[in-house]
């Protein structure tokens, strides 16, 4: 995309976040890659009211360093980290939705409990040990818990969700969601029988070929 039309997807897409129910308020933030810099969602600022010139932009390479009206989202390390460890990766999805981090709140991580979890890139979806919002030591964690995955919860906070593009990683997230919303369901019903590592390989083989190989 060019840098317009990150801004302008940018800004769809946060607008998306509440109806999807996918966050609350302005708790969410998305980044963009555009060329090595980032296009990223401005801190504390109404989704409705968000304009094309108040998206920061943040070289990729630098250290906080931003240019537009309104200082980009306190875990711009998160965003421009991923995107640094993870050159496949266009677009990165942070937001707080209830059941997520309802299980981020316990520290649990996803196991296999349905074949989706292997659409994240595994046979779990990890959960990120706790650190300070916007902080470096978050963004470590977070990246790590991103090792080989597309999505990651993070304890007593929320989820981070990734993608080749902001609209596959916007896929990601709602699927999260979804998984993470039927995994505490299940829990109530005394747990999910878990799939095996043979299984979880078989559905990872098929997912090779589907979804996100082909990102929309």
């Amino acid at each position: 995309m060019t840098d317009s039309e990150a801004r302008a997807a940018i800004i769809a897409a946060c607008r998306s976040l509440n109806t999807l129910g996918i966050n609350q308020g302005t708790s969410g933030n998305i980044s963009v890659r555009v060329d090595d810099a980032m296009l990223i969602s401005p801190s504390a600022t109404p989704y409705d009211t968000l304009r094309p010139e108040q998206i920061a932009r943040m070289p990729l390479d630098g250290d906080g360093a931003w240019d537009g009206p309104l200082p980009p989202s306190t875990e711009w390390r998160i965003h421009r980290d991923v995107l640094l460890d993870r050159p496949e990766i266009g677009a990165v999805v942070h937001a707080h939705p209830t059941c997520c981090t309802a299980l981020a709140m316990a520290r649990r991580s996803i196991p296999p409990c349905h074949y989706m979890i292997a659409a994240f890139g595994g046979h779990d979806v990890r959960c990120a040990p706790y650190a300070t919002f916007g902080t470096p030591e978050l963004s470590i964690h977070a990246v790590e818990a991103l090792r080989g995955r597309l999505a990651c919860l993070l304890a007593n906070h929320g989820m981070v969700a990734c993608g080749p593009t902001l609209r596959k990683a916007m896929w990601v997230a709602v699927e999260l969601e979804a998984v993470a919303r039927q995994y505490c369901q299940s829990l109530a019903l005394g747990g999910p029988v878990l799939l095996t590592d043979a299984e979880m390989d078989a559905a990872l083989a098929r997912f090779a070929g589907y979804g996100l190989a082909n990102p929309a």
